[in-house]
């Protein structure tokens, strides 16, 4: 059975993450868009998916903290999470950990190096390649938490026990790569983004694809780890 798994969409204009996460998830996905305000009125999910936004966790927008209480909630009742980039740091946020700017912004197809002992980057190189796009980092992960995977810009994934996240974007193609690096006109030089565009290469494509594999990785365990929850509540109600 495919599982259940809600899609909160923190893009302003979700378009894009809507295509790529259809794409990339085996799952019967139920969407939300959180910058309107919209969240589910029930925990009946086997998982939960916070994607990538040109917000940062620290804004003081209602929508923001809405979304961080419901997730906290949802953490709390062993709902299986993956957090992807503004998502990576909102669960870490609401989790205890500490996100804050950076120095300078990282763009384009990078390595990234996992220590292989991780279950969502199972299947994947310890270096791998990946695009990213961010101007915040999680500094600190949160208590009891476990960074899996790191870059020179600094932590690229962290787990606390049925919780992942990711500060790369494994779901982007080629399409959306180009998009986002035009739309930071505002933000880096012309040079910066003819260099990333540059590098937005069907090679470089093919190379990132690999590390999809985190999407079947994650679905599997949150299929698992809803067996695994509601087996132990009725176990602990005989």
């Amino acid at each position: 059975m495919r599982p259940r798994i809600a899609l909160l969409n923190a893009a302003h204009d979700g378009g894009d993450n809507r295509r790529n996460f259809r794409r990339e998830l085996d799952a019967d996905l139920v969407e939300y868009d959180v910058t309107e305000r919209e969240l589910p009125d029930t925990f009946a999910f086997d998982g939960c998916l916070v994607t990538g936004s040109r917000a940062s966790v620290y804004w003081d927008e209602p929508w923001i903290r809405e979304l961080e209480s419901w997730v906290t909630d949802a953490v709390d009742r062993n709902i299986a999470f993956l957090g992807v980039c503004f998502g990576h740091q909102l669960l870490a946020h609401a989790l205890g950990g500490t996100v804050e700017p950076m120095d300078e912004y990282e763009i384009g197809y990078r390595t990234v190096d996992h220590d292989g002992e991780n279950e969502l980057l199972a299947g994947v190189d310890e270096s791998f390649t990946v695009f990213t796009t961010h101007s915040d980092r999680v500094a600190e992960v949160p208590p009891g938490a476990t960074t899996f995977a790191e870059n020179d810009y600094g932590i690229h994934g962290f787990r606390k026990e049925n919780v992942f996240s990711v500060q790369f974007h494994p779901e982007y193609d080629p399409e959306t790569a180009e998009t986002v690096t035009k739309g930071k006109d505002d933000q880096l030089a012309d040079e910066r983004i003819e260099a990333v565009l540059d590098g937005v290469t069907e090679a470089n494509y093919r190379a990132a694809c690999e590390a999809k594999q985190l999407f079947d990785n994650f679905t599997e365990f949150a299929a698992r780890y809803a067996g695994d929850v509601t087996g132990a509540t009725t176990a602990a109600d005989d």
